[in-house]
């Protein structure tokens, strides 16, 4: 029975190692969980980018599902991501605003007059406290947020004109129809 048992652990925790390797070969790195997902966006309240002295609060984006796009100016990607977030803007079926994470506004509102300016409105987080709050470790990060401030998807990297074909405006568009 011993010399069973001796032979049966090693083997069974190789076992588990080999299921977790195996399931890890199957996920995508671009999907993060986010342990938000299903929850309210984190209250906060900071200034807007294009007008320093008014605040904007969670509170103000409620009333239609919207993206909520994380990022900044020395970001490389955030700029690979710019023209599908033009783009999208442009086509009216989802409002868009920016999180400026950890940037200086004037270099971000040159950016925007340069590159042009996809947002409804832009929170300017320059210490990133609110991006903590999200779960961001990196930018550009977009989440899908519903009507009553609620994630339901968060998307790590930019945004290419698949994904927001494929995955962001079918989800848009079903939280538009769930009210």
């Amino acid at each position: 029975m011993k010399s069973t048992l001796r032979f049966a652990v090693p083997l069974i925790i190789f076992g588990v190692i080999a299921a977790f390797l195996f399931k890890g070969l199957n996920m995508n790195p671009r999907e993060i969980p986010s342990p938000l997902i299903g929850k309210s966006v984190p209250e906060f309240s900071l200034p807007l980018l294009e007008q320093p002295e008014t605040q904007i609060t969670d509170q103000d984006l409620l009333g239609k599902p919207y993206l909520l796009n994380v990022w900044a100016t020395w970001c490389v990607s955030c700029r690979a991501e710019h023209e599908t977030l033009v783009q999208l803007a442009n086509t009216g079926k989802v409002d868009i605003y920016g999180l400026n994470w950890k940037d200086e506004s004037i270099k971000a509102k040159a950016w925007l007059r340069q590159l042009g300016n996809p947002y409804v409105a832009n929170i300017f987080d320059e210490k990133g406290r609110t991006a903590i709050d999200l779960g961001v470790y990196g930018a550009p990060e977009t989440f899908v947020v519903d009507s009553k401030g609620v994630i339901h998807y968060k998307h790590a990297g930019p945004l290419t004109p698949q994904l927001v074909a494929e995955k962001l405006l079918p989800l848009v568009e079903k939280l538009k129809q769930e009210g």
